[in-house]
């Protein structure tokens, strides 16, 4: 894959190009930054090379925003309703419709699930990952609480039945209640989550690839027992600052591959169509239990033909599928 498939797609949104479901430590997002991501039809490739498919891309036109529109490919997320007050008992529900209205009812599976849905406040707190159950008529739903108020984004990344690429729509909602924005004024290369500790080791660069290598210990060990979760070993959502846009990859490899290894390193290959701040959560499951690391990391200017107009010369391979 040439690198204006592989960079349009990180300009979409919902494509892949990084390789996180609980709660994960927040940052605030200015709002003044939109560049889109864009990409093409190239959803799922190489899986033999990397354990996953990847998300191809090249750069586009606003018609191809992805994790920042309502509607996108024909597709529109409808009647999202979710608890108006933190605390409060209830459910996420909400419809997908197609370019005609009608409901959309047949999906293909990824990572094992028709529908992956991600919950995380615009501070970037509170971020979740869950999986709805469908009506059959179009309809999702999944039992859900705020813990604390603000308004969130609610992304639905799902693969519509013929339509050969990953689909990702967003719309908001308000939570009543005490707000107390999370700020985050540095990268977060270091994170603990109940008794596990886990190191990101590697940089991002502006228009090229980059090698992510996240290293798990518990007590100052190495875990070398991490269990599968979605067909994977680790799964990572980035979210761009500015436009909260969205992107969700798998590791380099996969379980029962042969080479890939439950731990202590889970390793992604990334490319940051821009300089600037990222997001990133580290989903992982160990003893039965899913935990969601946060990190952040800022992007170093490099090349910056994975902004632009989407003339580019190398190729390449990315690694990591997104939902």
């Amino acid at each position: 894959m040439n690198t204006a498939a592989r960079v349009g797609l990180f300009t979409a949104g919902a494509a892949a190009v990084f390789t996180v479901a609980l709660v994960a430590a927040p940052l605030v997002i200015p709002a003044d930054a939109s560049a889109a991501w864009t990409s093409n039809e190239d959803d799922h490739m190489n899986s033999t090379e990397s354990g996953h498919g990847g998300h191809a891309a090249a750069s586009g036109s606003s018609d191809d925003v992805r994790g920042v529109t309502v509607s996108h490919s024909g597709y529109t997320l409808t009647d999202l309703t979710a608890p108006a007050t933190a605390g409060d008992d209830g459910s996420i529900d909400f419809r997908l419709t197609d370019a005609a209205g009608r409901p959309v009812t047949d999906y293909e599976i990824s990572h094992e699930k028709a529908l992956h849905l991600i919950v995380v406040r615009t501070d970037g707190a509170q971020f979740r990952h869950v999986h709805p159950r469908a009506d059959g008529e179009g309809g999702w739903s999944v039992p859900f609480a705020f813990d604390t108020a603000g308004t969130y984004r609610v992304f639905a990344d799902f693969v519509p039945s013929g339509h050969g690429e990953t689909v990702t729509l967003t719309s908001t909602v308000d939570v009543r209640g005490e707000f107390a924005p999370e700020a985050r004024a540095a990268d977060i290369t270091t994170s603990t989550v109940d008794d596990l500790t886990v190191e990101l080791d590697g940089a991002l660069v502006a228009g090229g690839e980059s090698d992510l290598t996240f290293t798990v210990t518990r007590d100052g060990e190495p875990v070398t027992t991490l269990e599968p979760y979605l067909g994977a070993y680790g799964h990572l959502v980035a979210l761009r600052q500015g436009d909260l846009a969205y992107l969700h990859v798998h590791p380099m490899g996969e379980p029962g591959d042969g080479v890939t290894e439950p731990g202590p390193e889970i390793s992604f290959m990334a490319t940051a169509p821009t300089a600037g701040r990222y997001l990133l959560y580290l989903d992982l499951q160990l003893d039965g239990v899913v935990r969601s690391v946060p990190f952040v990391l800022t992007a170093t200017a490099g090349s910056t033909d994975a902004a632009g107009d989407g003339s580019h010369g190398d190729e390449g391979d990315a690694h990591g599928e997104g939902h």
